[in-house]
């Protein structure tokens, strides 16, 4: 199945497949999603790309797409686009390219000075095309209203837990609860090493050279 959008000048080009999700326990726990994404490539092939020519990006697996600033792979991305090496580039929806209109906007606006059309699951845009690059930024727009959405109902959650007295948080490391209070944890090798730690900090000064020795 093809497009009339793609033609040979995008088929000259690679077709890379985006795959992300936010945290490794999504990763490991969502597995339908995460091999949806990787069918993408055989999406690619059935829309006319070698399979030589399609390139799978998953390095920002497990990073949150609220921001570009430590997804080498988005960044990788966004400049091969800018080259004008990529024909295509595929991801199952647009929250899994950017979670946020900032980034999401940036690459739509590369895309179409390049040439480069984007595709999910059910379609083909072209960026240059006004109506598909309507839709495009709606797909953003919805995406970082969802992230919005997410936050808000985890942050007010938290708070309602506050309120009712039931809201707990992991205890440092070195301490246990016991009959309702915190107390030093009862594994003395702990304590030493914590001890340790502590000691070495006052005598140098600095959290580096604690780390190094």
């Amino acid at each position: 199945m093809t497009s009339t959008k793609i033609h040979s000048i995008h088929h000259e080009r690679t077709a890379f497949v985006y795959v992300r999700q936010s945290t490794w326990l999504q990763v490991s726990e969502n597995r339908e999603s995460t091999e949806r994404q990787y069918n993408l490539r055989e999406r690619a092939i059935e829309l006319g790309w070698p399979a030589s020519r399609v390139e799978v990006i998953d390095e920002d697996q497990g990073r949150s797409g609220s921001t570009a600033t430590f997804r080498t792979g988005f960044q990788r991305l966004a400049a091969e686009v800018g080259l004008g090496k990529v024909g295509i580039v595929l991801m199952l929806e647009a929250s899994r390219l950017a979670r946020n209109n900032s980034d999401w906007y940036r690459l739509i606006e590369i895309c179409g000075i390049s040439g480069t059309l984007i595709a999910d699951e059910s379609a083909v845009y072209n960026p240059r095309e006004p109506n598909d690059r309507l839709l495009l930024g709606v797909k953003g727009t919805l995406s970082e209203t969802e992230l919005f959405t997410l936050r808000t109902r985890l942050y007010e959650g938290r708070w309602n837990k506050a309120r009712k007295g039931l809201l707990r948080f992991p205890l440092l490391v070195g301490y246990i609860v016991a009959d309702g209070a915190w107390v030093f944890d009862p594994d003395t090798q702990v304590r030493e090493r914590l001890s340790y730690i502590f000691n070495s900090f006052r005598r140098l000064g600095v959290v580096r050279a604690v780390v190094v020795i």
